[in-house]
């Protein structure tokens, strides 16, 4: 079935990590064979072969550039100007993609449905560009708002003001604090510009103040449930609540310690915490259960986010098994109709309200 994810950090992969995504995931894992430096060495599972063969032809692609203050522990770049630069070389990237006939940019209605007769005319997908639409996860590197007129310029669509810790414009996973008051000029700019506010990350009191100041499109690229795994990176009840109000879809992340309670890092292992992907469809039901109706389920793995086969579900080899969940939804009662929209549908209808 067609699929989107709505949340890969593939340049991430591509640049920092030095991967060759045009290259198949076990040739990806076989040269990393014997480094260290990085948790999920030779255990990536994604890759565009993959992401091909899983019917994968839409993703929410990031880019991402932290700045961090000489008291912030975090990993990041001293200065906005150099986290700017980053996701420049990010998407150089994807645009080095694109010429090579690997990617297609989606920043508008008319492409995105080119893009989807494409992927739904029958023929095998093996040279089919993936479509990506632009996302910024943190807005650090945002120098200015210029800058986020000059990104939006670029392809830009959708922006996530916080990452982890605390942020130029917003304060975010295991931090506290709100929204301050470039955080509430970004957001009223992305509202003028039309882009997509991306709810994930925002700490509590952030994420309230973005609800109440944003009348625009809002959608929670990868995100999972506190009330089965009890951490501020997850979404309460409450707040599961207002973005299905305000017409969101909550992509569901694959990130081991998001699906299930007690993971500690470096020493749980997927296997003995019982991670698989049934715990996925645990938080896609709790929030279907909140809305009614499944409208505002899909998919955003965060796949290969700085983790691979160590941090995700133990039945998951690589991204294209993800075409083993529409069986699973059904045998949970799931109609056809309800898997269509947790697969694709909800986000292509997202897309087509906000950018009609």
């Amino acid at each position: 079935m067609f699929t989107i994810d709505a949340h890969l950090d593939l340049s991430m992969n591509a640049l920092e990590w030095n991967r060759d995504l045009r290259q198949p995931v076990m040739a990806i894992r076989s040269r990393e064979t014997g480094l260290q430096d990085k948790p999920d060495r030779a255990r990536g599972v994604v890759a565009f072969p993959e992401l091909r063969k899983g019917n994968i032809g839409l993703v929410v692609a990031t880019q991402i550039g932290r700045y961090v203050a000489p008291d912030n522990p975090l990993p990041g770049w001293h200065s906005p100007e150099q986290a700017w630069a980053q996701t420049q070389g990010q998407l150089a990237w994807y645009k080095a993609m694109e010429d090579a006939g690997e990617m297609v940019m989606i920043k508008d209605l008319p492409a995105l449905e080119q893009h989807i007769a494409l992927w739904n005319d029958g023929t095998p997908n093996d040279n089919k560009p993936i479509g990506y639409i632009l996302s910024l996860e943190g807005a650090d590197s945002l120098v200015t708002l210029d800058h986020l007129h000059r990104a939006y310029q670029n392809g830009l669509r959708a922006v996530g003001p916080a990452h982890y810790g605390p942020g130029r414009y917003a304060n975010g996973t295991d931090a506290t604090g709100h929204l301050n008051e470039q955080g509430r000029q970004l957001v009223r700019e992305m509202e003028k510009l039309n882009m997509i506010l991306d709810a994930t990350h925002l700490c509590d009191d952030a994420f309230w103040d973005a609800m109440d100041i944003f009348n625009g499109a809002v959608w929670a690229s990868h995100n999972n449930c506190r009330a089965l795994v009890d951490h501020n990176r997850q979404f309460s009840d409450d707040m599961i609540k207002i973005l299905v109000q305000k017409g969101a879809v909550i992509g569901g992340a694959l990130d081991a310690w998001m699906m299930v309670p007690g993971w500690v890092r470096a020493q749980s292992t997927p296997e003995a915490m019982h991670c698989n992907l049934e715990k996925l469809i645990d938080h896609m039901d709790h929030i279907c259960q909140i809305a009614g109706n499944s409208l505002h389920v899909g998919i955003g793995t965060d796949l290969d986010g700085a983790f691979g086969k160590e941090q995700c579900p133990y039945d998951l080899e690589t991204i294209a098994d993800l075409q083993k969940l529409p069986d699973m939804l059904s045998k949970r009662g799931y109609k056809a109709a309800d898997i269509e929209n947790i697969m694709h549908g909800n986000w292509l209808r997202f897309l087509r309200n906000a950018w009609k």
